[in-house]
This record gives structure tokens, sequence and C-alpha cells, in this order.
């Protein structure tokens, strides 16, 4: 299960980590929490709400791309997750753990990723809370029976790209434990993330950096149930059957 905060994310950020999993017949699920209405790259979207249709069609198309099992785009404001109430979208994502019994869990990091948006650091937060949450049965029974995901990764990015600011030349980074390769599934990764036709003023921007940084996928093991790091390889060492 990959939780972003944009359609997009799931390209730019976990396009490669997804397509191998898909690649392995493993199910994936995404769960986006806003619909992009705010982006700064807005194409034909005039309006905000103009903006999400055609966001929404969008990661509809790049799913299909990647292979997505079930992809489910909730309608959070965007631009403004940080003033959501944290505990209600803890309790929407564990539900939705505990609904798709993911065993493995991929969202940003603390630092906001790639461009260091607020929005990826409220989504990490809210994803770290349910991670560890849905497996305790005191904790939102409404939620559902609990079930308790055995890895949860956060992304690293290879680069970082603020519009219009160069505050990312010396923020904290994410570390990284592990590195995924992409080799044949690098171009299928942009050619999802080419679906997301209002977002090609971003590839115009970094497109010199595209080359490079989207022939790999950097992870964080943050927290898991079985094995330990240093036997850390691939997204799925050490995860047990259900």
């Amino acid at each position: 299960m990959c939780i972003t905060a944009h359609p997009d994310d799931e390209s730019g950020a976990f396009g490669g980590a997804l397509l191998m999993a898909h690649d392995q017949g493993i199910e994936t699920s995404v769960v986006c929490l806003t619909e992009g209405s705010a982006g700064s790259f807005r194409g034909e979207g005039v309006s905000d709400e103009e903006l999400a249709r055609i966001r929404r069609a969008e990661l509809e198309a790049a799913s299909r791309v990647l292979g997505i099992t079930h992809t489910e785009l909730l309608d959070y404001p965007d631009g403004a997750l940080d003033r959501q109430d944290f505990s209600e979208i803890v309790a929407v994502l564990v539900a939705r753990m505990r609904a798709r019994r993911p065993h493995v869990v991929l969202t940003f990091g603390g630092d906001g990723g790639v461009n260091l948006h607020r929005d990826h650091t409220v989504v990490s937060l809210v994803t770290t809370a349910a991670f560890h949450w849905a497996g305790r049965a005191k904790l939102f029974p409404e939620a559902g029976a609990p079930y308790a995901p055995q890895k949860l990764y956060y992304s690293s990015p290879p680069v970082i790209s603020v519009f219009n600011s160069n505050e990312g030349a010396d923020t904290a980074r994410v570390p990284y434990s592990l590195t995924l390769e992409l080799g044949r599934w690098k171009e299928k990764k942009i050619e999802a993330f080419r679906q997301h036709v209002t977002q090609h003023g971003v590839l115009a921007r970094v497109g010199s950096l595209i080359d490079k940084a989207f022939g790999y996928e950097r992870y964080l093991l943050a927290a898991l149930r079985n094995g330990s790091l240093a036997a850390d390889s691939s997204l799925f060492d050490g995860v047990v059957g259900d």
C-alpha cells in the first residue's frame, strides 16, 4: 500500500516500486489524500474544481500504466493537510490498512519529499501513526478488525527541487537503507508520470534531472515486524504470508 498526498506522487516518487511489485504478481494499492487542486502547474484546469476533475482522470490513467490493483483518491484540501484533524485522517488510513491488509506500506519521509511539500510531511506522520496503530485492537475499533502491516518504508528522494526556492540546498534529508535499481522499469515509470499532463511543467523544469533520478528509487526501512535492517535487500525481505 502506497499512501500519497497528490496525484502524480504515486508515479514520480513510488512508480518503480509499484511496477516491480506488480511484475512479481503482488497486489498494489494507492491511497491519495487530495485531488491536487491547488497545484502550481494547472494545465487546462482553470478552476480548482476543473483541475481536480482532470487530475482524477490522470491518476486513473497512471494507475493503469503502473498496474495498480486498487486506487483511491480522497478529497482532503490540497495544501492544507497540516490544518486537518490528525486523528481523523489516521482513522481513515487505519480503516484502509485493516481492509486491504498490506504487508508493506510506502509513504514519504518527514522531509517532505522531492519538493519538501508540507502535505508530504503530514502524509508521512499520519501514515506512520496508522501503520503502528492499525494492529492495536483498542484503537479505532470502528475501523475494523486489527491488522498489523509488517514493513514501513519512507521514500528518500534522489534530488531536492523546490519551485522558485533554493531552500532545499541545506535541508535535513531522509537517509536510505535500500536502493531499487529500476532498469527496464525506468521508462515505464516515466510513461506513468507523463499521464499527469497537467504536471508536464514539472518535467520541463527538472527535465535535466529526470534521466538520472528516475533510474532508481531509495527507501528507508522505518519499521518492521520480522527480520532485521541489516538483512533488508528488497521491499519484501522478511515478509510472512498471512
